[in-house]
C-alpha cells in the first residue's frame, strides 16, 4: 500500500478536514503498521505454545477453542478493514463529480467547507459508520474475551477433558499491552471521527443560517 493509496481511500486527498488528515495517520502509523510489525509476530504461534496441564486427546483444541474463538490478530485485521470501507463512499461520489463536472467545465471546490448536497452527506455517512464499526468492534471484543484482558492462567472443564484443567497462555503481559493499544487507537479513531462530525455539522449549520439571515436582512 502506498500513502497516495490510503489518502484516496480515506476521502482526504482534496475534500477532507484537517482532523480527517489526523485520522488517517492514526490509522496507518498506530494501527496498520503496528498490526504489520509487531501484533501479527506475538499471535502467529498463539495455538502451539498454548499449553494445558492434561495430555488428554482434543482437550487442549476444545479449550483453546473456547476461550478463543475468533483470533485476536484477526478481528484486528477484519476491523481495520471494515473501518476503512465506508469511506469508500466519498471515494466514489467524488470521482462520480468529476467524471460529471468535467462534462459541464466545472471544478469540484477544493476544501470540504465549501461543498454543499451529496458530496458533504457522503462524507458525513462514511464518518457516522466508521464510528459505528468502531463502537461494534469494540463491544465485539469485550464480548468474546470478557473484557480487555488476557490472563496467564485458565480453568477448562469442557469435554472431551476429564475434569478442570489449566490452560496456559503464552505471553500474556505482552498480548495484553497489545490489546489495550488497540484499545485506546480505537477509542482515538472514534473521538476524531465524532470531532470532524460534530465540526462538519456546526459549520454547515453556521452557513445555513448565514445565508438565512443574508436574505432577511436584504
Amino acid at each position: 500500500m502506498s500513502w497516495g493509496f490510503l489518502s484516496d481511500l480515506s476521502g482526504v486527498n482534496k475534500y477532507s478536514t484537517g482532523i480527517g488528515r489526523i485520522w488517517v495517520a492514526v490509522v496507518v502509523m498506530f494501527r496498520l503498521l503496528v498490526y504489520i510489525v509487531a501484533a501479527e509476530s506475538i499471535w502467529k504461534y498463539e495455538h502451539d505454545e498454548f499449553e494445558c496441564n492434561i495430555k488428554q486427546p482434543g482437550c487442549e483444541n476444545v479449550c483453546f477453542d473456547h476461550f478463543f474463538p475468533v483470533s485476536h490478530t484477526r478481528l484486528w485485521a477484519l476491523q481495520l478493514i471494515m473501518v476503512s470501507t465506508p469511506s469508500l463512499l466519498v471515494v466514489f461520489h467524488v470521482a462520480y463529480r468529476e467524471n460529471r463536472e468535467k462534462h459541464r467545465n466545472q471544478k469540484l471546490c477544493k476544501s470540504l467547507g465549501e461543498i454543499d448536497g451529496g458530496l458533504l452527506y457522503a462524507y458525513l455517512t462514511s464518518l457516522i459508520l466508521k464510528t459505528g464499526l468502531e463502537i461494534v468492534f469494540l463491544v465485539l471484543f469485550y464480548k468474546l474475551y470478557n473484557g480487555f484482558k488476557v490472563p496467564r492462567i485458565v480453568k477448562c472443564d469442557m469435554r472431551p477433558c476429564p475434569n478442570t484443567v489449566d490452560c496456559y497462555i503464552s505471553k500474556p503481559t505482552e498480548k495484553m499491552i497489545f490489546l489495550y493499544f488497540l484499545v485506546a487507537t480505537s477509542c482515538l479513531c472514534i473521538v476524531l471521527n465524532l470531532s470532524e462530525l460534530s465540526y462538519l455539522i456546526f459549520k454547515y449549520s453556521m452557513k445555513c443560517y448565514l445565508k438565512r439571515y443574508i436574505k432577511k436582512r436584504q
